[in-house]
């Protein structure tokens, strides 16, 4: 990057399936030595050969955030690549027992037609795009947000600079001070458990 960005952040990328976030994640790790990416689809493959959702979502989900928090501990800031269509899930990934860290949901916004096309080219058809589609949700008010255009070269380049632009200023509402946690991290922890649970069940009776 052309300047240093400015303390910690634990950045977590949304998106639907082919929306840009390793690119983007990549591309901030590659342009800035203390970024570390930590890929949630690269852990499920390790550790179980699977995808979503995995024979153990919570433990997948518990060791991102062991992975992220050793990587901010060691001044090191985090990009969580992940789909994260839910709440629950972005207010998991955003909580960390480290202090004093900035704390940013990118919002990875593609146009529809244009997301349906790069699915139906990588995986055949637009199944990941229907299927994530049921899950996906509005984000709350109170996490902090950047909306990340990415339809085209233009529109990656032109928010890849704005997000630069916030990575690197020592005033920014995502700071600390201005976004206080509103449940502990055992209380977010809980409730993930809880939500995978009852996802874990949905999708077993689905089957049935």
């Amino acid at each position: 990057m052309d300047s240093a960005v400015r303390g910690l952040w634990n950045v977590v990328l949304s998106g639907y399936p082919r929306s840009g976030k390793t690119t983007l994640a990549k591309k901030l790790v590659v342009e800035n030595p203390y970024f570390a990416r930590v890929g949630v689809d690269e852990l499920r493959e390790m550790l179980f050969g699977e995808v979503y959702p995995c024979r153990d979502e919570f433990l997948a989900y518990s060791l991102i955030g062991e992975i992220r928090d050793a990587l901010l501990e060691r001044g090191y800031s985090a990009v969580i690549d992940s789909t994260a269509p839910d709440n629950v899930t972005r207010e998991f990934l955003l909580a960390t027992k480290v202090k004093h860290v900035n704390r940013l949901l990118v919002i990875l916004d593609v146009d529809r037609q244009i997301l349906v096309a790069r699915n139906i080219e990588r995986f055949g058809d637009a199944s990941p795009v229907l299927a994530w589609g049921k899950r996906w949700q509005r984000p709350k008010g109170r996490i902090p947000i950047f909306k990340f255009r990415n339809s085209d070269t233009e529109d990656f380049s032109l928010y890849y600079a704005r997000l630069k632009e916030v990575l690197q200023s020592e005033t920014h509402p995502f700071k600390p001070e201005f976004r206080p946690p509103h449940l502990s991290i055992q209380e977010i922890r809980e409730t993930l458990r809880n939500f995978l649970a009852r996802a874990k069940m949905n999708e077993k009776i689905g089957l049935e």
